[in-house]
């Protein structure tokens, strides 16, 4: 499928009618070719990180199409939005994308080139949040598990990140930590309050979240920078806690496969006995993987969370 992608995206190149150059403007559809999408100059070498790195976790040749391992409830709409408002700022001349290890680290650990945080920018002065895809720690499927919700928090003010990470729990948890370091480190270039700031994560993300949320930066090889206001989670089945975690907001479907939503409620009970501030919401029906949930009856999730999130920000 990815060599018919190529195929049309060669096809739209010869016609002139590909997306490039004099036509750069033109928004992406639910028609226009992945590849089109990663190989789109305006996006510089970071473009394939928008997707998958392993393209054994992702299927389809079109915005439209895309599927993601162990997901469900891709939006194709928000898909083509969320590209669409990054080509746009970027041709702006906006930074939309930061790398969060220098070149030295990278040519010393050529993993660290799949890294990074795409930015969705909000209110200058405003608090962040950091957004952390799942994909059972083999891949980053950002496009439905960080993107979506960097975009709709960026839409009500927040400045919001989508960290690209190295798969693997330690390395994951580790490029989470250079990442707070990171924003820590250059709030001021990126026009961010460092107060208050939240983690947010769906699946293997929400793990990471809540690892950074319960032992700090400084368990994984950065500096002590202070911890989330809020940790905000969506389907992990992710039981370990401490006495010093945050606050923390969660959801799970009931018809989830992965993560059972009963350890979900335990580990949430286990937090609001020790005097933690916590939500729990458990959807009937819902499977694994649907993101900002949109059309389902977890509908609405995000504004409960970040409402959560604004009361526990102090």
């Amino acid at each position: 499928m990815k060599k018919m992608a190529v195929v049309a995206l060669a096809l739209c190149m010869f016609l002139g009618v590909h997306g490039f150059g004099e036509e750069g403007n033109m928004p992406y559809t639910v028609d226009t070719p992945i590849a089109q999408v990663v190989n789109d100059p305006v996006f510089a070498d970071y473009g394939r990180l928008l997707f998958p790195v392993d393209e054994g976790y992702w299927s389809g040749d079109t915005l439209g199409e895309l599927r993601l391992t162990w997901y469900n409830n891709i939006d194709p709409d928000e898909t083509v939005e969320i590209v669409n408002t990054l080509r746009q700022r970027a041709a702006a001349g906006e930074t939309v994308f930061y790398d969060i290890y220098t070149d030295a680290e990278k040519a010393e650990d050529p993993d660290k080139e799949d890294t990074g945080l795409f930015f969705f920018k909000g209110t200058p002065g405003e608090k962040f949040a950091i957004c952390n895809a799942g994909g059972g720690f083999a891949y980053v499927g950002a496009m439905q598990d960080s993107f979506p919700h960097a975009l709709e928090l960026s839409k009500r003010g927040y400045n919001a990140f989508a960290l690209i990470y190295r798969p693997g729990a330690q390395t994951a948890c580790e490029d989470l930590a250079r990442a707070i370091r990171f924003i820590f480190e250059h709030a001021e270039e990126l026009e961010v309050d460092t107060e208050g700031y939240s983690l947010w994560g769906g699946s293997a993300g929400g793990r990471m979240a809540a690892w950074l949320g319960s032992y700090g930066t400084a368990a994984f090889e950065e500096g002590e920078y202070p911890r989330p206001a809020a940790v905000i989670m969506q389907y992990t089945g992710h039981s370990d806690y401490t006495e010093n975690d945050p606050a923390t907001f969660a959801c799970v479907g009931e018809s989830d496969g992965i993560a059972n939503w009963r350890t979900m409620q335990r580990r949430i009970e286990a937090l609001d006995a020790l005097g933690i501030p916590t939500e729990f919401h458990h959807y009937p029906g819902l499977p694994h993987g649907f993101g900002l949930g949109a059309g389902t009856v977890a509908e609405g999730w995000l504004d409960q969370a970040v409402a959560f999130w604004e009361e526990n920000a102090g």
